[in-house]
């Protein structure tokens, strides 16, 4: 069987440091892909690749930059392409919530007195503003910037994070569901354009991993316990757990390599059984 063909390829990591992706950088210096780890906290980017670099052998940097931002995204390629080379692999990494643009409630209530400060009408539109941004713009700009060294070399691979809210949207984030579909729709159109040019684009649609940007919803911040909500998604979960980020990170190496050279334009559900479940 064909390897994994990973050796010495070039990797860009957009919100490298956070918990999801600094796993999959892991996972891809681990297997000889030389990382740039683009993060928004410039310490912790650094930090992230001086502990790739001694773990894994495998070039690794730390660049602070702004996903929303693109000057800011054409000077980081440039100190990639200096430091390590063409690029041949993106990872859209970067993304996120925002409690503004989150409901306190599931469901409205059938009382005609309801308080809708936590419904659907006490949502703030700074927040959707920040949500869309970040998730699809936050996607849209570095692919504009970084896929260029591969459409002109005629050989690449991009993979964007998405979700399962994506798919099945969840009570109380309007925001982000919507901001991920438009990341799947994006990933197909994306994906037909660039086919002539030998780059491939898809997607990864994570189930429930406790992050930065969800723990307020499923963990209690007090002791750490799960919240109701928490254990809804236990107990939706055919798998009964939470993911773990290698688990994320093994479906991203697969859609880099070798072994999907004929894959391209869709979305792989990395769930537990999530989306398959109905609930009875």
């Amino acid at each position: 069987m064909e390897d994994l063909n990973l050796k010495d390829k070039v990797a860009i990591i957009t919100g490298g440091a956070g918990v999801l992706c600094s796993e999959i950088a892991r996972k891809l210096a681990s297997n000889g892909v030389k990382t740039a780890i683009i993060d928004y906290k410039e310490e912790r980017a650094a930090e992230l690749a001086a502990v790739i670099e001694r773990g894994t052998g495998s070039r690794s940097i730390g660049i602070c930059a702004s996903v929303l931002d693109k000057k800011s995204l054409t000077a980081a390629k440039d100190e990639i392409n200096r430091a390590l080379g063409s690029i041949d692999i993106l990872i859209n990494g970067a993304g996120g919530n925002s409690p503004e643009a989150t409901t306190g409630v599931e469901q409205m209530s059938s009382k005609e007195d309801e308080d809708l400060s936590g419904t659907f009408f006490g949502l703030k539109i700074e927040g959707f503003d920040r949500v869309f941004e970040l998730n699809f713009k936050g996607t849209l700009l570095p692919t504009m910037v970084f896929a260029s060294d591969m459409t002109r070399r005629k050989c690449g691979a991009i993979v964007n994070i998405s979700s399962m809210n994506s798919f099945r949207p969840l009570t109380k984030i309007p925001a982000y569901s919507a901001a991920k579909a438009s990341v799947n729709n994006f990933t197909q159109w994306l994906a037909v354009h660039f086919a002539p040019a030998g780059v491939r684009v898809n997607a990864i649609a994570p189930g429930f991993i406790i992050t930065d940007q969800n723990r307020f919803l499923l963990t209690d911040e007090k002791n750490g316990s799960l919240t109701a909500r928490g254990k809804k998604v236990i107990a939706n979960t055919p798998m009964g757990r939470f993911a773990t980020p290698d688990e994320m990170a093994g479906t991203v190496l697969f859609l880099i390599s070798g072994w999907a050279k004929f894959i391209t334009g869709i979305v792989i559900p990395v769930d537990g059984g999530f989306s398959a479940y109905s609930g009875v």
